[in-house]
């Protein structure tokens, strides 16, 4: 929103603004903490008038794709995840200005997006300073603990789809499964994250798929794959995500496991969201990996 210039500037405007206050605070994830809920609350009001059918109380596809992108941001800010190179200059241009209080600090090999803050002076406080984060270190997989870490939500969120899909008479092709799997995760207290990518700019595509034009849409929640969508746009790329992760909900549980996946022509291990069914196919290629190490110190970026 216009004026609004650091966290202390938020939150007298936000108490100047009940109403908004209470709406924006539906978006707050479940597992985030005061200070990366701060941040993410500030990215939003920042960059809610780049989006002008974003509208308090009211969804839209605006409203999902500014929540989509301020969580892409907090997860490569707060976690070092790295997204496509459009991505990454993206949410660079929306998050200048925004300034983090004793940021992570993640170890890089060239500069990278910044989460710009004031550096201080030598005898100043030294809360406020500068992310330089590399968007093409290296990668490792996600910790084995992770899945029993995410496993809880999911159980929730499965209880919630299938209520959903209940009320909705089933599952089938003409709902609206975005809306759904958005509703849905929401009333979790977490976001949908959507990353798009030209089809043309994938690699190691399934077999048979040999068309170049359209979109290609990655659907994660709380860093989980749930499922990849092709479509002529993004919108529709991304309904078909969204029905690719509803599939998951349609049997007796949902499991989160560490996975083999093709990141930008390599194999890693990813958390994914399975059902009980074996699968008779490999996974799409990630379109972004929310997991990094430290970076090698020689071999080309990957």
């Amino acid at each position: 929103m216009a004026g609004v210039r650091c966290g202390d500037d938020v939150s007298e405007y936000l108490s100047q603004n009940p109403q908004l206050a209470q709406w924006i605070e539906s978006f707050r994830g479940y597992c985030e903490s005061n200070k990366q809920w701060s941040a993410r609350r500030e990215f939003i009001l920042r960059n809610m008038e780049a989006f002008p059918t974003v509208k308090p109380g009211t969804c839209s596809s605006s409203l999902d794709r500014l929540l989509s992108l301020s969580m892409v941001w907090a997860n490569h800010v707060f976690l070092g995840c790295s997204y496509p190179q459009a991505v990454m200059d993206k949410i660079k241009d929306m998050g200048d200005g925004i300034v983090v209080q004793d940021p992570p600090v993640h170890k890089t090999t060239k500069d990278g997006i910044t989460a710009r803050g004031k550096r201080s002076a030598p005898d100043g406080d030294e809360n406020h300073i500068s992310i330089i984060v590399n968007h093409k270190s290296d990668k490792s997989g996600p910790p084995p603990q992770a899945p029993a870490e995410q496993q809880p939500f999911f159980n929730r969120l499965y209880k919630a789809v299938a209520w959903k899909l209940v009320s909705a008479g089933g599952f089938g092709p003409n709902l609206d499964h975005f809306e759904i799997l958005r509703s849905c995760v929401e009333s979790c207290k977490q976001t949908v994250t959507c990353v798009f990518v030209p089809l043309k700019d994938i690699e190691g595509l399934p077999a048979g798929r040999t068309q170049k034009d359209g979109h290609v849409c990655e659907i994660r929640c709380q860093t989980v794959y749930m499922g990849t969508g092709y479509g002529r746009d993004e919108a529709a790329a991304k309904a078909m995500a969204s029905k690719e992760a509803l599939k998951v909900f349609q049997g007796r549980k949902v499991t989160v496991k560490i996975c083999r996946r093709r990141y930008r022509g390599r194999e890693v291990e990813d958390l994914v969201l399975l059902d009980e069914l074996p699968r008779t196919q490999g996974f799409p290629p990630a379109l972004s990996y929310p997991f990094q190490d430290e970076p090698q110190d020689e071999g080309p970026d990957c």
